[in-house]
Order: C-alpha cells, then structure tokens, then sequence
C-alpha cells in the first residue's frame, strides 16, 4: 500500500538548552562521584523520559527536603528553590549542590538587588510553578507580587508605586509578557525594567523557530512534558501563528494520528527539557505511516555552555 507523502518541517534549535543540559550533567557527576542514591527535591527537569533515565541511574526523586535522609547528597533542580531550602539543608548539615540554571539565577539576583535598593517586585509568572516559588521565595514574603495577567495587573495593590521592579519566570511567552509588560508601565510609569530580558534565550529561540514553521505547516508537533512551561507556551505560540492542530506530546505513543488525516506539512518542535532521542522517535513513527521528508528549518545556531558547580569539577579534574 501507497504511504502518502508528508513533509516533517524540524525546528531548530530544539530540545536541551544549556541550563537543562548543565543540570542533568549535575545528576550524572553527583551519582559516580557519590554513588547510588543522590537525592533530588522535585524533577530535575520536566521531563518523565529524562526523571526516569535518572531514576534508573540511581537519582531518588523528592518534592521536600525532609523526605532526604542526611547522611546523603541532595541536588535542587533546574528551576530553582526559595531560599529556605539551602538554609534548611545547611542546618541539617546536609551535602548539596545547585542545579539552579543560571539565567534563573539571574533574576534571583535582580530581584535581591532592587530588594537592597528599597524597591518591591512584580513578578510576571504562573502560580505554583516551581521556578515562580523559587524566586519569590528569594526575598521576604510580601516583597513579591505575582501577576500572571493583564487584567491582574489592574488589581495589584502596591506599598509605593514609584519604588518598583518587574522580574519575569525565564519560561514565558514573548509575546505575552509584552502585553503585560505594556500594562504595568501604562499603570506605573516609574517602574524599573530589566537590564537585560528576563526570557531566557533558549525560551525566546524555540518560540522564534516555531514562528519561522507556522507559514509552511498545517499541524505542530511540540515534544515536551505538561509540566513544562515551555513547551506548553511553544504549542501556544504556534497556535497564535495559525497552526489549525497544535499538540503536546511526551512521546510518539501520544500522537492524535485522526487530527493529521489529510495533512501534508507538519511540523515539530522540543521543548528545552526533552531530549533529541524523543524527536527521533517522532520522526520514525511518522515513516512508518507516511513518504516523509524532512526539511531542517534553522533561525539560529546555539553555542551557550555553562559550567557545574566546582564541588563536582574538582571530583573530575581528579586524576
């Protein structure tokens, strides 16, 4: 029987960013420089092929720090934690190390110091996602107001509105955040912006090469986990292009095949916690069913690296 033919169109870039890369790397260096068990409070990324690889290795996965026993290593994920929780590890005299990405860190460092200069924080974000409660979490409570709307920007009741600061979680929409953006300078005109763009790169790449498919795709793959904001916000971005079928899936078993009948062009994008092998996986599920092609459709070349902590590079650099 004929396959008909189909046209897959890979965003690039796609998948690991550095700070994911950086932080799975953490988990592998800890468990040969400690062994089995590492402990890890909450996914070290969002996602479950990635958590589960690790967790095969040896990573026991914990949402709270008292659930780690101390007498072993404990790594804080990738999105980043209050700063209760090293001070909590510290006490117990635990051994830790920060897999926080360091673009998050960034913010957390912005918000500290406009927090030393008198300032209270905005903070654009989602509600209860971790990388939200992390840097909220990094100044006292009250010191920083959450938005995840423009509409909640009309509500905000502040304590000077000439002495404040807007920070943004690293995994949002552009052009969401623009809007809001646009609202809180509209309603507070002395606000202080950024130095430089909260939305980290990687974040602001997935979302550009998914823009730069929208024109020749009928239907987006984007390969991700539900947890992961990102991803989540990069099916929305196609959806805003134009894409009439938008779907997240964590795996090729998840594809919805009736919603592509008739389709000739699609396209596919990995959010910046998944991993190549799962695209691949994609892309064979689709020669088995279609004539593919694939086309690779690149809006720019990624060479950031970032180091692991010194406590783990001094155990490799260990002859």
């Amino acid at each position: 029987m004929t396959k008909p033919p189909l046209t897959l169109y890979l965003a690039a870039p796609r998948g690991f960013c550095a700070g994911v890369d950086r932080a799975i790397k953490i988990v592998e260096m800890a468990l040969e420089k400690w062994g089995a068990p590492v402990y890890v409070r909450h996914e070290i990324v969002h996602n479950k092929f990635v958590v589960d690889r690790l967790r095969d290795m040896g990573a026991v996965f914990v949402e709270e720090l008292d659930e780690a026993p101390t007498d072993r290593p404990v790594i804080f994920s990738a999105h980043g934690v209050p700063k209760s929780v090293p001070a909590e590890a510290e006490r117990r005299n635990m051994v830790y190390v920060d897999a926080t990405c360091p673009l998050v860190s960034k913010v957390h460092l912005e918000a500290e110091r406009h927090h030393e200069n008198g300032l209270q924080m905005i903070m654009i974000g989602h509600a209860g996602h971790p990388e939200t409660i992390g840097t909220m979490g990094q100044l006292p409570e009250g010191e920083v107001l959450l938005v995840e709307t423009v509409e909640d920007v009309a509500g905000l009741e502040v304590r000077d509105p000439g002495r404040l600061a807007y920070i943004t979680q690293t995994t949002l929409s552009i052009d969401d955040t623009a809007a809001i953006v646009a609202a809180l300078r509209e309603r507070f005109p002395a606000i202080n912006i950024p130095r430089k763009e909260d939305i980290c790169y990687a974040t602001t790449n997935r979302q550009g090469a998914v823009k730069a498919l929208s024109d020749r795709i009928e239907a987006l793959l984007v390969i991700g986990a539900p947890n992961s904001s990102n991803s989540r916000r990069l099916v929305e971005v196609g959806r805003a292009a134009g894409c009439r079928v938008a779907q997240l899936v964590q795996r090729a078993t998840e594809i919805d095949w009736d919603s592509l009948q008739g389709v000739t062009a699609v396209g596919v994008a990995a959010g910046a916690s998944a991993p190549e092998v799962l695209v691949d996986e994609v892309i064979a599920a689709f020669r088995e069913r279609f004539d593919t092609t694939v086309e690779l459709v690149e809006t720019v070349k990624e060479r950031v690296e970032f180091k692991v902590p010194r406590i783990l590079r001094e155990a490799a650099e260990t002859p």
